[in-house]
């Protein structure tokens, strides 16, 4: 009788350690859902509304790589920084846009601006260096009336006496050669283009 108990005794402790491995065997955690498109929007937008516009970004990124047939994200990315003046990264977010919707008003209003204020910087700075000479004056020149025709003006900054009377200000003009006065800023780079 010993000897059958003690082999019935071994299996009961077998099974016993057997059935009680199985029950405390760590249950499989199962991972959240990634956020949907308008959870990643909404707390973009909070971001943003809060000012901490290089989260926004991220979450506006993550949006894109999460769901890359969607423009809204690449939209409210190239209106960020359209509005940070970070002019060459709104042109680059705007393009996604026109990849997902060709159509968009909104991204090629960004770039055709972004890329205006680019020049128009990028003018400014030759025109200050003295270094608008030559071939990329005709160029400029060609582009200026391009613009002037695409806008039906004649002239595509008005003169002071006209920008007055539709009640603007008068533009700052830069101090030329010799003069010991420097350009500032909003100097117009268009001057030398009428």
């Amino acid at each position: 009788m010993s000897r059958q108990f003690t082999f019935h005794f071994f299996a009961a402790v077998a099974c016993a350690l057997t059935l009680s491995a199985c029950s405390t065997a760590p249950a499989v955690k199962t991972a959240p859902p990634p956020p949907s498109l308008d959870e990643l929007m909404a707390k973009a937008t909070q971001a943003a509304s809060s000012g901490n516009n290089e989260a926004a970004m991220g979450l506006w990124k993550q949006a894109a790589v999460e769901f890359p047939a969607d423009k809204n994200p690449w939209v409210r990315m190239a209106q960020t920084r359209y509005e940070a003046g970070q002019y060459g990264d709104a042109i680059i977010n705007a393009q996604e846009v026109l990849v997902r919707d060709p159509a968009d008003k909104l991204a090629n209003s960004v770039i055709a601006i972004s890329g205006l204020r680019l020049s128009t910087r990028a003018l400014a700075d030759l025109s200050r260096q003295n270094n608008l000479s030559g071939s990329l004056r005709t160029e400029s020149q060609d582009l200026a009336k391009l613009l002037r025709e695409s806008l039906g003006e004649t002239v595509l900054v008005p003169t002071p006496a006209a920008a007055q009377a539709r009640g603007d200000k008068p533009p700052v003009r830069s101090q030329r050669k010799g003069q010991s006065k420097t350009a500032d800023s909003s100097a117009n780079p268009f001057d030398g283009l009428k």
